[in-house]
């Protein structure tokens, strides 16, 4: 089972994610889900990632090196030169992109699905806080005011606390309890 959630408020962002693992009733193992990108007084991103975890592991290494092109200069952008959240997160999802590249046919070839999804978030110095949830093709959504968490993973028993007790007027407080009851509930019903 993996649970990730992050929710995003006025007062700050909240991230939690599971460690477990699991592939068959007897193979349960403990993994990193959570990486945090910082550049202090300049960055801190955070990333939560859900699915199969060889892509998510080769999303993770490819992340720290993949770019993209500036559309008016042609530079190249990473995670750590990105002016915004939002070409942060074309970065990653050109890294999930190159993954599918390299490792799908393999993966469709022995009858496994190409399935991650990551939830993306953080700073960049003069912007506001950004959060997304990037799916398995690459491309991704921006929380709004309306939809201010996301969720990857086994989402269905959590969801039902983090509706009726988030919205962007939330405290950091409270959101990190939301996000603990979240886990539990999923924990407990899965």
């Amino acid at each position: 089972m993996t649970y990730c959630c992050a929710i995003k408020t006025n007062a700050g962002m909240v991230f939690l994610s599971d460690s477990r693992t699991n592939a068959g009733v007897d193979a349960i193992g403990t993994f990193r889900k959570m990486l945090v990108y910082e550049r202090p007084g300049d960055r801190f991103m955070v990333m939560l990632s859900a699915g199969n975890l060889s892509i998510s592991q080769s999303v993770r290494e490819i992340l720290q090196i993949e770019s993209i092109r500036d559309a008016e200069t042609g530079d190249p952008i990473t995670i750590w030169n990105a002016t915004s959240m939002f070409d942060a997160a074309r970065v990653l999802g050109a890294a999930v992109r190159r993954v599918y590249e390299e490792d799908g046919p393999s993966l469709r070839a022995s009858g496994i699905e190409f399935n991650a999804s990551m939830i993306f978030g953080g700073q960049i110095q003069g912007e506001a806080m950004r959060l997304f949830l990037v799916y398995s093709p690459g491309n991704f959504i921006e929380a709004t005011r309306e939809t201010c968490y996301f969720q990857i993973g086994e989402s269905k028993y959590g969801k039902p606390v983090l509706d009726r007790m988030v919205n962007p007027a939330t405290g950091l407080d409270e959101a990190a309890k939301c996000a603990l009851i979240s886990m539990d509930s999923t924990i407990r019903s899965n």
